[in-house]
């Protein structure tokens, strides 16, 4: 293994970008049209001098890390704001040298207990510290000449945690040449054509139907929204698109914390398996995620519930040790997402290991799931990550609900379809996504830096 470097933090630029959505998208208690997106530059100096800047960028969606109705939109892009501004306070604030993985590490417990003294939670919090130091880990892997993939397997950035045997865990990770993109299908997502009053009409697909046939998915996410009998006759109509495939598809059903309880998941799922039209798409569920409110959903114990498919948190893991207080009451994965600290993911992956080790199972995993990603150093980041840790499917719907990178530069586009070609593709106008036969191609993101060979024009960009 190589000896981890320590660096200093010499400057953290913050940055953001109007992002409008070419079709609406439901999830949980929001219908999102538009959104920022937050961008974080770090220049990082090295002992012997050398010095280089890094980029991350992230979504700042409404109403996923706040659910608080009486909030409006513009409330939780504010506290998205504020939670970013703390985390480039707090890693400016302490200028001696530490390793990526340290400079996380040192500002953790202290950066979530000012947060919550302004009234965010452990989710929101996180927002902020985990734009930074992907930047941090982007610079420091362009100062070095290394890719993402190099550096996490030396172990590099210097993940250290009790009980754990990281620089062993990491340099047995395998990244593949390409993952399936799982498709979301939102709550007011058009099935067939016969479910629009209007279409957008940009020539680039709109309902599920279209979807399937232009991008060849065969993996799936459902969300529900807690009424059993709309849930249902919903499923009814996804399935009857889904079902015409000869090949198998895979599904996973998104409760967007909708149900207070056990029961009430127990009640979708009996009804499902008690439907005829829904039996292969039963059949295709691999998982169940987040269906319990997070204010209850850690203290209900799903063991003696007989749900039929395991069970993810996402929004309840907010801390750290979220994913082993689930594991104690009856869950059996968690979600893998870059606005929750990728950090955080290599820790619960490394869990999994240890877990399915220990008990000579598979029973513990993560899944990759945000669909928020936009193409660029977002969508890029994210999804080496997950290819980094063996995860063979992700939720992707940035390229579905917006229209790839039509609103930005001209030449950025071009540089980063230069840079990715297997990655991106010009359509329809713009540089957007490349999804063929339902898979990304991700052997471009094995380039110096984090995932990315070119940074976006940050020139003209407004400070967030």
């Amino acid at each position: 293994m190589a000896e981890p470097l320590t660096f200093r933090i010499r400057e953290i630029a913050l940055h953001e970008r109007p992002v409008k959505l070419r079709m609406p998208f439901r999830f949980g208690v929001v219908t999102l049209t538009e959104s920022p997106q937050a961008f974080a530059r770090a220049r990082i100096e090295l002992p012997d001098g050398r010095s280089a800047w890094g980029a991350a960028a992230e979504l700042m969606a409404p109403k996923w890390f706040d659910k608080n109705l009486a909030l409006t939109n513009e409330d939780n892009f504010e506290q998205l704001r504020a939670v970013t501004r703390m985390a480039r306070g707090a890693y400016l604030a302490d200028a001696s040298a530490a390793t990526a993985f340290g400079q996380f590490a040192r500002h953790h417990e202290a950066h979530r207990e000012a947060a919550s003294q302004q009234g965010f939670n452990p989710l929101l919090a996180a927002y902020g510290p985990a734009l930074v130091d992907r930047a941090v880990l982007d610079a420091l892997c362009r100062a070095l000449g290394v890719s993402f993939y190099e550096a996490m397997r030396a172990n590099l950035p210097g993940l250290a945690f009790p009980g754990f045997d990281f620089d062993s865990f990491l340099a047995g990770l395998r990244p593949a040449g390409s993952i399936h993109a799982r498709h979301t299908v939102g709550l007011v997502d058009a099935i067939t054509a016969s479910d629009q009053t209007e279409r957008v009409g940009d020539g680039l697909p709109e309902t599920l139907e279209e979807v399937v046939a232009a991008y060849g998915h065969r993996y799936f996410k459902l969300k529900v929204g807690g009424k059993v009998e709309a849930d249902l006759a919903r499923l009814q109509a996804i399935a009857s698109v889904l079902d015409r495939s000869p090949q198998p598809y895979f599904a996973s059903l998104d409760g967007n914390e909708q149900y207070e309880s056990a029961d009430g998941v127990l009640e979708l799922v009996r009804r499902i398996r008690a439907t005829p039209r829904l039996q292969r798409l039963w059949q295709s569920i691999l998982f169940i995620e987040q269906p319990i409110a997070r204010k209850l959903a850690l203290d209900v114990d799903l063991r003696q519930a007989d749900l039929g498919r395991p069970v993810i948190i996402d929004e309840s893991d907010g801390e750290l040790d979220s994913f082993v207080r689930a594991r104690a009451r009856g869950y059996s994965g968690v979600s893998s997402k870059t606005c929750k600290g990728f950090y955080k993911s290599v820790l619960n992956a490394a869990r999994c290991d240890a877990w399915n080790h220990e008990e000579d199972s598979n029973h513990y995993f993560l899944s990759a799931e945000d669909l928020t990603t936009q193409a660029g150093l977002a969508v890029q980041q994210d999804l080496a990550l997950v290819n980094l840790l063996g995860i063979t499917h992700v939720e992707r719907n940035g390229h579905h609900y917006v229209n790839g990178m039509a609103a930005l530069p001209t030449a950025e586009q071009q540089a980063f379809l230069l840079a990715h070609p297997d990655l991106y593709e010009d359509s329809h106008g713009a540089v957007r996504l490349r999804i063929r036969e339902g898979r990304i191609a991700l052997g471009s993101l094995a380039q110096p830096g984090f995932a990315s060979a070119v940074l976006p024009d940050f020139a003209g960009v407004p400070a967030l």
